[in-house]
């Protein structure tokens, strides 16, 4: 019993610092298992829910919740050691945790951006796309730059640092940055004008008259934008170039147009009137042509080898395939017209004269 007794009184005078920081450590263990138990109960019920900001919220907190819950508990089991100890490195244990919530802080609320604008985009899609992707991702840049420079410039006054001296040295070295950068701030400036004055989104097709550029926005950077082109070959274009170029956004079109010439024999020339009414007939009773538009067919041109008529007029859809099955369903047709007047659809042709010495017969080639 007595060396039980001295042991006991060992324990609690000399080295009990032990048992308060294993009881740290092991409180943190479970404090930590039984948050997350908590939490995945939490995700499988608010996942049912409509909101897009509950489970976006709860996904976002799950990780940096459980980092926090280990810096505080090793941190403050690191204050319990240093209580006995005089080692210099447990100085820095105080301005860890502090610093160390600050980043926790600002991870969980740009997780909770990015979770928010794919639960909004989400919803958009499902809602029939009412919320625009090119504005949600601006936003959602914004907002998490903001998050970042915010902690950093907290972090810094945490430390010691002077935010007004920090302000004031970042004045003085952005003027040289912005000599040593100007293509990478002008593509940066580029891509803001893009998101504010938004000639294009995400998904749209663009094409440039001035440059080799056609295909699919596939996605807008602060310094590149990704065009996947036709071929399905990725393109990259620095976002200074837009503002330096014409840019054709097909993809906002109301209406495709048709405009076709055709021509006929001059053979057919009492027949001509006729084909004309009667195509522009099947376009004012065509179910895919807009009657809203301009619709114009008119015989315009004596041509070298035919008799020239156009047809003008536009489609309800601005589907590209769609367009042309139905360009297609109105060629055929006017063929039809040509073909049930009794007319041909007329060819190059040339007539040959050739002169004969008098008393032969003359003699054509057609």
């Amino acid at each position: 019993m007595d060396w039980l007794r001295e042991n006991l009184q060992w324990v609690s005078r000399e080295n009990f610092w032990i048992i308060e920081a294993f009881v740290v450590v092991f409180g943190t263990l479970v404090l930590d298992f039984f948050q997350k138990r908590v939490v995945r109960r939490l995700a499988t019920r608010l996942e049912k829910t409509k909101s897009p900001w509950d489970d976006a919220m709860l996904h976002a907190v799950r990780r940096p919740l459980s980092v926090l819950i280990w810096l505080l508990g090793l941190t403050f089991a690191a204050d319990v050691v240093a209580s006995q100890s005089e080692s210099a490195i447990f100085a820095i244990v105080a301005p860890l945790r502090e610093v160390g919530v600050i980043v926790v802080l600002a991870w969980a609320l740009v997780r909770f951006i990015g979770f928010a604008e794919q639960n909004l985009l989400a919803q958009g899609t499902k809602e029939g796309g009412k919320i625009d992707r090119t504005t949600a991702d601006a936003i959602s840049k914004l907002l998490r730059v903001s998050v970042i420079i915010t902690a950093g410039l907290v972090i810094l006054q945490t430390l010691g640092f002077s935010i007004s001296g920090v302000l004031a040295f970042g004045g003085i070295g952005g003027i040289a940055v912005g000599f040593a950068a100007r293509d990478l701030l002008a593509n940066f400036f580029g891509g803001l004008m893009i998101y504010l004055d938004r000639p294009f989104a995400v998904g749209d097709w663009v094409r440039s008259p001035d440059r080799d550029i056609e295909g699919t926005v596939e996605k807008i950077g602060w310094r590149l934008t990704c065009i996947r082109t036709f071929d399905k070959r990725p393109l990259y274009i620095p976002n200074a170039i837009f503002a330096n170029i014409a840019l054709q956004n097909p993809s906002r079109m109301s209406h495709r147009r048709i405009y076709e010439t055709i021509g006929v024999r001059y053979d057919d020339i009492g027949k001509l009137p006729k084909i004309v009414a009667e195509v522009k007939a099947m376009l004012k009773s065509h179910p895919d042509i807009a009657q809203d538009q301009t619709m114009m067919v008119n015989f315009n041109a004596f041509a070298p080898s035919s008799l020239d008529f156009f047809i003008y007029t536009f489609t309800r859809t601005t589907d590209w395939q769609e367009y042309h099955e139905i360009k297609q369903d109105v060629l055929f047709r006017v063929s039809e017209i040509i073909a049930a007047q009794g007319a041909e659809i007329a060819f190059p042709t040339s007539t040959v004269h050739l002169e004969v010495e008098k008393g032969e017969p003359a003699l054509q080639a057609d």
